[in-house]
C-alpha cells in the first residue's frame, strides 16, 4: 500500500510541477526557457523558407501548415501537461525500486561531469545521437513501431513544421529505449538541455524548405537534402529506408545506410498508400491502434491448428 501511495504522491506532484513549470516558462522568458526558444527556432526557419525557399512553387502555407504547427503543441507542451510527463516519473521510480531490489543503487557507471564542458556536450551528444540512430530504424523496420512512425512520414510537402508532426507515443519510445544508456553517463541538466537545443536546431533545418549543402560534411552532418531522401515515397533501393540519422549522417555512412546522391533533385515524398492516410489530428492519432487492432482480428481469423497446436501468421508485414 506505501508504495502505491509513493506513486500516487510521486504523479500528482509530477502533474502539478509540469503545470506550474509551464506557467512559469510563458511568463518568465530566460536563456534556459524552452518554450521561447522553440518559437524562436521555428521562426528563424521559416524566415529562411520565405527568404531562400528551395521548391519556389511551394505555397508560404504549405499543405497541413496549421496541422503541424498543433501537433508542435501538442507533443512538446499538451501530451506531457495531459500526463505523459507523470506517468514518465513514476516509471523511473517503480525502475529504480526494482534495480534496488537487485542492489543496484544507481545506474551511473560513466562519470563524466568533472570532464571539460566541450567534452561533456560532445560525449552526451554523439552518444545519444547514436542510440536515437538505432531507434529511428526500429521504426522503420518494425512493422508495429512503423504504424506510428508513418504519421511524421505522412508529410507530402516538405516545411519546418513538418518536424512537429509525430506520433506522441515516439516521445515514449525514444525515452524509454534512451533511459538506460543516457542514464549511465552522470551528466547535468544545462549539458542535457544544450544538447537538446542543438538537435532540436538541425532537426528544424532537416525539414526546412531551403536548399543547405554541405559539401563533404554531408557524411558527417544531416540537412534538407539528405533529409528529403529519407521521406521519398520511392527508396532510392530496397529497403527499410535510407538517412536515418537525426543529427548526424555519420552512422549512415559508417552503417551502410546512407544514400548521398550529388545531384540534389527533389523527389516526391510520403509512402505507399499516403493518399488515403487520414488528415485530421484525432484521426491521426487514432490511426496506428485502429490499424493494429484489424491486423490482429485477421491474424485471430487466420489462426489454424497444427498437429494439435495453435499456429498463425508471425510476421507482420507493414504496409
Amino acid at each position: 500500500m506505501a508504495g502505491i501511495e509513493k506513486y500516487g504522491q510521486i504523479l500528482l506532484e509530477s502533474f502539478l510541477g509540469f503545470s506550474a513549470y509551464l506557467y512559469r516558462e510563458v511568463l518568465h522568458p530566460h536563456w534556459t526557457n524552452f518554450v521561447y526558444w522553440l518559437l524562436a527556432l521555428s521562426l528563424f526557419c521559416w524566415s529562411l523558407e520565405i527568404l531562400f525557399p528551395w521548391r519556389k512553387e511551394q505555397a508560404l502555407f504549405r499543405q497541413d501548415f496549421w496541422l503541424d504547427a498543433f501537433y508542435m503543441v501538442f507533443n512538446f507542451f499538451l501530451f506531457s501537461l495531459i500526463g505523459y510527463n507523470a506517468l514518465s516519473d513514476v516509471g523511473v521510480e517503480a525502475f529504480r525500486d526494482l534495480l534496488a531490489t537487485v542492489g543496484i543503487r544507481h545506474l551511473v557507471i560513466w562519470d563524466i561531469a568533472d570532464w571539460p564542458v566541450w567534452a561533456r556536450l560532445l560525449t552526451l551528444f554523439v552518444v545519444r545521437d547514436f542510440v536515437q540512430w538505432n531507434i529511428h530504424r526500429l521504426l522503420h523496420r518494425v512493422g508495429w513501431l512503423w504504424q506510428f512512425h508513418k504519421v511524421h512520414h505522412s508529410v507530402e510537402e516538405m516545411g519546418f513544421a513538418a518536424h512537429f508532426r509525430y506520433h506522441p507515443m515516439e516521445t515514449v519510445f525514444y525515452r524509454t529505449l534512451e533511459y538506460i544508456p543516457l542514464a549511465m553517463i552522470g551528466f547535468g541538466l544545462t549539458d542535457f538541455f544544450i544538447v537538446h537545443l542543438f538537435t532540436l536546431a538541425i532537426g528544424h533545418l532537416n525539414h526546412t524548405n531551403v536548399y543547405l549543402p554541405l559539401g563533404r560534411l554531408t557524411y558527417l552532418l544531416a540537412n534538407p537534402q539528405t533529409h528529403m531522401w529519407h521521406h521519398a515515397k520511392e527508396l532510392p533501393r530496397p529497403a527499410h529506408g535510407v538517412n536515418f540519422g537525426l543529427t548526424l549522417n555519420l552512422w549512415d555512412y559508417l552503417f551502410g545506410t546512407g544514400h548521398f546522391p550529388k545531384e540534389d533533385r527533389q523527389v516526391t515524398l510520403g509512402f505507399d498508400g499516403v493518399e488515403t492516410f487520414p488528415r485530421r489530428f484525432w484521426s491521426q492519432l487514432r490511426y496506428p491502434f485502429t490499424k493494429l487492432r484489424r491486423w490482429h482480428q485477421v491474424a485471430e481469423r487466420q489462426t489454424i491448428r497444427v498437429n494439435g497446436t495453435t499456429a498463425g501468421p508471425d510476421v507482420y508485414k507493414p504496409t
